[in-house]
């Protein structure tokens, strides 16, 4: 995108620290407050583009009108490994918010409780342990995290000395990083950042906590004295969206400050939410694409009567034979050895050698590296849960249904057992 089309003012680019460069204003207004915290945000994280870091930008000035909002974006701040400056970017975010809060160490209980009219603004480090197998007893945060998009979905809880019915309110702001994507759910309803590690010639200024931290809260205490008394402007402004349905639920806070601010950032922040959103799409093709060929495989290795292991050239072959599936025309020439594994990357799937029963060997696929995968992304419906087949057994063993469950429904406070269960 050509920013000086939009009438942009100069200043540096992601993560240069060059500040002479900034041609910052302190004027007060709302235009130059975003163009400092912009520039100030580039010195400290490389993010993977201008769009990303206008993003960013609206989103952190977003948080202070929170109370006017009808939908709490998320900010999903993504990357592939350790080392992406995931973290770096909510240092940042906690000293520029309205109402931080990280909620790594945090217990869902305090989370309900806290967040209230004038929620906090959710600071997520290491999502991907809240999302992912070993989530544990997060369950909860996980509930209210994909709740807390839309305003006015409580969660129910049973709470107090009476054990009455409860409503905690979760609408609040969140960012949450983390390594690999998080769940569509979450995701769905999230600004996405997809990090990646810095070029040997990108640099950044140092965070240091006795300089930086101060600067920050500043830029802070200016985004609130400008966006305080304009929550009721912001709250009556239906801004024009150049994206619709969820993504313009999604963008609409960034638009609205965008549109108070004035200047070229209401044609800036349209352009990075288009150029965002496209992105996603692509990003949502490819996983889609990746989830038909987990199904196609399975099926080659149902066809094989479930055989331990096939041969990556065997595999081919069936896959490019489907004539209803696109494998055939994927590339240049049809899917390739290369392609199968580039695709299976991400669910941590790869060929090894594997010797079959004539002694011979060959670089194959096991049909165990994929259970996992499957499970996940494309569990089979026709497929009886445990808990139905637990039940099947019990009556064949019994003759009989099986006794209903004892005891009684779990009471406890919000982050207790009783919370809600998470949709994946």
């Amino acid at each position: 995108m050509d920013h000086d089309a939009l009438g942009t003012v100069p200043e540096p680019g992601p993560g240069t620290g060059d500040r002479e460069r900034a041609g910052l204003t302190a004027d007060g207004d709302g235009a130059a407050v975003l163009d400092e915290l912009r520039a100030v945000i580039g010195w400290y994280a490389v993010l993977p583009s201008d769009e990303a870091l206008t993003a960013v930008t609206l989103w952190v000035a977003a948080s202070h009108i929170q109370p006017a909002l009808q939908h709490a974006p998320r900010l999903a701040v993504v990357g592939p490994t350790k080392g992406c400056g995931k973290s770096r970017v909510l240092d940042v975010l906690h000293e520029t918010v309205h109402k931080p809060m990280m909620t790594v160490n945090t217990s869902p209980a305090v989370v309900f409780r806290i967040i209230g009219e004038e929620p906090p603004t959710l600071l997520v480090d290491e999502a991907d342990t809240i999302f992912g197998p070993e989530a544990g007893d997060k369950e909860d945060l996980r509930g209210l995290l994909n709740a807390g998009h839309q305003r006015n979905r409580p969660a129910w809880r049973i709470s107090g000395p009476e054990h009455k019915p409860t409503a905690f309110p979760t609408f609040a702001m969140a960012a949450l990083a983390g390594i690999g994507d998080l769940p569509d759910t979450i995701m769905d309803r999230a600004v996405v950042l997809r990090m990646q590690k810095r070029k040997p010639g990108e640099k950044v200024t140092p965070f240091r906590s006795r300089h930086s931290v101060p600067e920050l809260n500043a830029l802070r205490d200016r985004l609130a004295t400008w966006l305080t008394p304009l929550r009721g402007t912001a709250e009556r402004l239906v801004p024009t969206m150049p994206v619709e349905d969820r993504a313009a639920d999604t963008w609409e806070p960034l638009v609205i400050v965008a549109d108070l601010a004035g200047g070229h950032w209401p044609a800036r922040a349209r352009a990075a939410c288009l150029a965002m959103t496209r992105n996603e799409v692509v990003q949502d093709e490819q996983t889609t694409l990746k989830t038909r060929l987990l199904r196609d495989i399975r099926r080659v290795f149902e066809q094989q009567g479930d055989t331990e292991a096939l041969r990556s050239h065997d595999l081919l072959a069936a896959l490019i034979q489907d004539a209803e599936a696109p494998w055939a025309e994927y590339g240049t020439k049809g899917l390739n050895a290369y392609h199968l594994a580039n695709l299976l990357r991400d669910f941590g799937i790869s060929p090894a050698n594997h010797r079959f029963e004539n002694g011979r060997q060959a670089k194959a696929y096991a049909r165990n590296q994929f259970i996992d995968a499957w499970a996940r992304y494309c569990p089979d419906p026709a497929q009886p849960t445990p808990a139905a087949e637990e039940t099947v057994v019990a009556r064949r063993a019994q003759d009989k249904p099986p006794a209903p469950p004892s005891g009684t429904l779990p009471i406890g406070p919000p982050g207790g057992p009783a919370g809600p269960r998470p949709t994946r």
